[in-house]
C-alpha cells in the first residue's frame, strides 16, 4: 500500500521504537519511507504521539557505545520534534497495557506503546512488527508493507 493511501483519514499516529531507530540511524531498507512519513506528518499537520518507552530503548545502544551524536539525534527528535509528542506512562496506560499483554500475549514494552496508543486517541500505530497486526483496538500500519509514493 502508499503511504499517501496507508495515512489517508489519520490525524494522529502512534510510533513505536523500530521506526525512529531506522530514521535516527538511517537504515538503507527504510530511511527513505521514514522520510516520506515524517514529511506526510509535518505536510498534514497531523499529530505523532510515542511513549517514553521509546526514548528508554532507542537511547540504550548510543549510551553502550558511548555515541553521544546519535545519542542526542534521538533526544532532539522526541523531545523538540513540534509534530512529536512524547508521552508518559500513568497508571490507566498500565492497567489498559496489562489487558492487552493477557489479551494477545505481548511482551510489556509492546503493550505499552499500544496502550499509549488507544489511550491518546491515535488512529493508527506506525511499527514493523508484524505480530501487532493482530491487534484490534487501532488500526496497526506495518512499515514493510507500505511503498513510496512515486
Amino acid at each position: 500500500m502508499k503511504i499517501s493511501a496507508a495515512f489517508s483519514g489519520i490525524t494522529t499516529v502512534a510510533i513505536e521504537t523500530a521506526p525512529f531507530i531506522y530514521y535516527v540511524e538511517t537504515n538503507p531498507t527504510y530511511i527513505q519511507r521514514m522520510r516520506a512519513i515524517f514529511q506526510l506528518i509535518a505536510s498534514r499537520n497531523m499529530l505523532a504521539i510515542t511513549s517514553v518507552i521509546t526514548l528508554t530503548e532507542v537511547l540504550s545502544h548510543p549510551i553502550r557505545r558511548g555515541d553521544q551524536v546519535v545519542e542526542n539525534a534521538y533526544r532532539r527528535l522526541l523531545t523538540q520534534t513540534n509534530e512529536l509528542k512524547l508521552i508518559p506512562i500513568n497508571y490507566q496506560i498500565a492497567d489498559q497495557a496489562a489487558e492487552l499483554r493477557a489479551r494477545y500475549n505481548l511482551k510489556t514494552p509492546d503493550a505499552l506503546q499500544v496502550s499509549t496508543a488507544i489511550h491518546t486517541g491515535c488512529d493508527a500505530l506506525l511499527t514493523n512488527d508484524l505480530g501487532l497486526k493482530r491487534i484490534t483496538e487501532l488500526q496497526i500500519l506495518v512499515l514493510d508493507e507500505l511503498q513510496l509514493d512515486t
